[in-house]
């Protein structure tokens, strides 16, 4: 009765989603991509994996699609001779999965049409699903078990913020979570929440954060130095790249970076944008501020960079690589009430971070980062400038932190194997 119901909402929903997914498309600047979005594959694409079982793991948006990257290798290692699909449904966590050899195939994820998931299905035809995080769609789900392909879902989180919501409806996810074959839950408080919401409970595992087992190392100083020339940056400048920034938090980066250059005359700034297509605005606020920039796109062979100026950059995929040339991360979305982003990626470089408050997003990670003194959380924006200050004028506070970080990471891995013996009842 339940999808019976859902099917009859989603024909009257179907044509605003639609108009929808065109208004954001052409904001943003994405392709429409309607075909996929409707369940339809090219035929060249769909040749891509003929004649293999197909691996297909779903990764919403960019986060997602680099949380998945250890699943992913280790896919590619152990089932060499199946194809791996992935699908997204933002076009930045396609481009970045488009970036993984691994990755025979990237799609967009089908609008929940019943026609649009059976079309895709039949095309495809996976041996197995994998739903990264908390993706959770009644038909698509529905229909993965009508064929018989098992329906994992990995790295499972359930924000504070999001469980009483779904709580609330746990009427609307119930159905859908029945019909998956397994559930991988980063912790215990994680299982207990899924189950709460009504997942069967023989089906789910704890098997840690997926996120913990990105590859770490310490960078070395001629690393350092190489990457900051392919960036043009001042290989002797204390850089802080601040990274997946959001809406209301560059005007304090800014008014931070200025207070600081005032009597720290080798500082440089890299703002990284969560979303690349916010780069006007933000260029907007250098401009008013008088603060000098350029853009990573208008970069040249023969451009070098000062200290007190901006890279801004407006492109994706390149985050490990400008945490991993910085001397301090800021990590963005924590500021403002975003939920965070993974305090992991310099903590794998042996980079110490600064973070703002509203980690519900990643409170485990938050827990752990500060558990082992890998980061300085603050509570406002006027606290940025007193931890900046304190990293950058001490290296031996920089490293104490880098070094907890590295131990972090060595300490918390293994997710990924775990996932692994989950998978392999399946295939």
């Amino acid at each position: 009765m339940f999808f019976f119901a859902y099917n009859i909402l989603f024909l009257f929903l179907l044509v605003p989603v639609f108009l929808f997914n065109i208004y954001r498309s052409t904001k943003r600047g994405w392709p429409l991509a309607a075909a996929e979005r409707f369940g339809f594959v090219s035929q060249s694409d769909l040749a891509k994996i003929a004649g293999r079982p197909v691996i297909w793991l779903h990764a919403v948006s960019v986060g997602e699609a680099i949380a998945a990257r250890p699943l992913l290798k280790a896919l590619r290692n152990r089932y060499q001779s199946h194809a791996i699909v992935i699908s997204n449904t933002t076009e930045t966590g396609r481009t970045t999965a488009a970036g993984f050899p691994e990755v025979d195939l990237c799609l967009y994820f089908p609008f929940d049409f019943l026609l649009s998931v059976r079309v895709l299905l039949s095309s495809v035809k996976p041996r197995i699903i994998i739903i990264m995080e908390t993706e959770i769609w009644p038909n698509f789900c529905r229909e993965a078990a009508r064929n018989h392909i098992p329906l994992l879902l990995a790295n499972g989180r359930i924000s504070d913020r999001s469980f009483l919501r779904y709580l609330k409806f746990s009427w609307f996810f119930r159905p859908a979570l029945r019909c998956f074959s397994a559930i991988c839950m980063q912790s215990e408080v994680g299982r207990q929440r899924i189950a709460a919401i009504g997942a069967d409970t023989e089906t789910i595992r704890v098997t840690g954060n997926l996120k913990n087992d990105i590859p770490y190392y310490q960078v070395s100083s001629e690393e350092r130095c190489e990457l900051r020339s392919e960036y043009s940056i001042p290989k002797d400048c204390c850089v802080l790249t601040a990274g997946s920034t959001r809406d209301g938090e560059e005007q304090y980066l800014i008014s931070a970076y200025k207070e600081l250059s005032k009597d720290i005359s080798n500082l440089f700034l890299v703002i990284v944008p969560r979303h690349p297509e916010r780069a006007g605005e933000i260029a907007a606020l250098l401009e008013n501020a008088e603060v000098r920039y350029k853009r990573r796109t208008t970069l040249s062979d023969n451009c070098l960079l000062q200290s007190g100026e901006v890279l801004l950059v407006d492109t994706i995929g390149e985050m490990m690589n400008l945490y991993a040339l910085a001397d301090i991360a800021y990590v963005g979305g924590s500021l403002v009430p975003i939920g965070g982003h993974n305090l992991l990626e310099p903590a794998s470089a042996g980079v110490p971070s600064v973070f703002g408050p509203h980690m519900a997003n990643f409170r485990e990670i938050e827990e752990l980062v500060l558990r082992y003194g890998a980061g300085i959380q603050i509570h406002n924006p006027e606290e940025l400038t007193t931890s900046c200050r304190a990293l950058i004028t001490s290296a031996e506070l920089r490293a104490v932190l880098g070094q907890n970080g590295l131990k972090l990471m060595r300490d918390n891995g293994g997710a990924t194997e775990r996932h692994m013996e989950v998978i392999a009842r399946f295939l």
